[in-house]
């Protein structure tokens, strides 16, 4: 029976780790808080924390990573060859390979040269994994920060963007997320006691307040520390978005903060819901195809699917997994996607 292998998936805020076992299954699936904009160090720890966590031993690893963006980094070559060579120092007498995007799996050695290729390619993983399952859909991944869209046809992956900067052009990478994303980010002007209020143009609050406000935020997806370091009850969440409109928490009651929350939540569905519109009007899938989510954020993919009345599957149901939680396969689903198709081509 093959090894069993180990994705990796070094993100700028998160680490997602996914094992899957010789038989093909995920037995794992984990993510931890990676500031890594405030450090390496934040990886180090991280990645000993999933070592010491993984229960069997591994010969195989795979990496890929969107980390290369942060801040810490002159510029993104620069960024992946740091994270290949500390993942590299990590494990030392494992086999890792690199998920180049196009041009596969590579040495630690080869991805330095082909950083471009590997920079911020974990979405071309999930896709890949899944056109192997699903002949039409698309594909939605909306984590913490970002939302990837991707359209699967004929059982292969169909992209007019290949970095990060065309896919946003394409509108196949959204820079909007569940968690960490600002609520200024979303809204400019909102309705709030009878009257259009202007937002502060300040990172007062992010859309895990306004999920929490919504009770839509899924349990442990928050997992940095909130804008004002305060804690993560919902009149806590409350207070933070009272002041994005120049007021504090006692001048209205919970409710009408939960009513304005999801007015917020409502906007971000819209710029999600325009994307996939123009990407649904190039005409390459049908009615009949479905949205598969995943991602965090995978319960707005639901509620795209209901809007499109399209069929919608969870990216955990084209999983074979041991586990009763499939909530961090979804979560990790880049981890899961890397580590999968590793293991494949070993098979080869």
């Amino acid at each position: 029976m093959p090894d069993c292998a180990v994705g990796w998936d070094l993100g700028g805020a998160h680490l997602k780790v996914a094992l899957v076992d010789g038989a093909g299954r995920v037995s794992q699936a984990m993510q931890m808080p990676c500031p890594l904009w405030q450090g390496l160090q934040h990886l180090e720890s991280a990645v000993a924390q999933a070592l010491k966590d993984l229960n069997q031993a591994v010969t195989l690893h795979a990496l890929t990573m969107t980390g290369e963006l942060a801040d810490i980094f002159p510029n993104r070559n620069a960024g992946v060859t740091t994270l290949v060579e500390a993942m590299n120092g990590k494990l030392p007498q494992a086999s890792l390979q690199v998920y180049a995007g196009r041009s596969g799996f590579v040495t630690p050695a080869q991805a330095k040269q082909l950083a471009g290729e590997v920079a911020s390619a974990n979405w071309l993983a999930t896709a890949e994994f899944a056109a192997q399952r699903v002949r039409q859909a698309l594909l939605i991944d909306i984590g913490s920060t970002t939302t990837d869209l991707v359209l699967l046809i004929s059982g292969k992956v169909h992209a007019r963007g290949w970095n990060d900067h065309q896919r946003m052009a394409c509108d196949e990478l959204v820079c909007s997320g569940v968690v960490r994303t600002p609520v200024m980010a979303v809204a400019v002007r909102v309705p709030f006691a009878g009257e259009w209020q202007g937002l502060m143009a300040e990172q007062f609050a992010t859309m895990a307040d306004v999920y929490r406000l919504t009770v839509e935020l899924p349990e442990g997806a928050d997992q940095l520390p909130a804008a004002d370091g305060g804690g993560k009850t919902m009149q806590d969440s409350a207070r933070r978005l009272a002041r994005m409109l120049g007021r504090d928490l006692e001048s209205a009651s919970l409710s009408s903060w939960q009513c304005l929350a999801g007015y917020i939540a409502d906007l971000q569905s819209q710029r999600l819901h325009e994307a996939c519109s123009r990407l649904f009007s190039l005409g390459l899938v049908g009615v009949e195809a479905p949205l598969i989510g995943t991602g965090i954020g995978r319960f707005l993919v639901k509620k795209l699917a209901a809007r499109y009345a399209r069929p919608y599957l969870d990216f955990s149901g084209l999983v074979d997994s041991s586990l009763n939680d499939r909530q961090w396969i979804d979560a990790c689903a880049p981890a899961v996607a890397v580590a999968a198709l590793a293991q494949s081509r070993t098979r080869e």
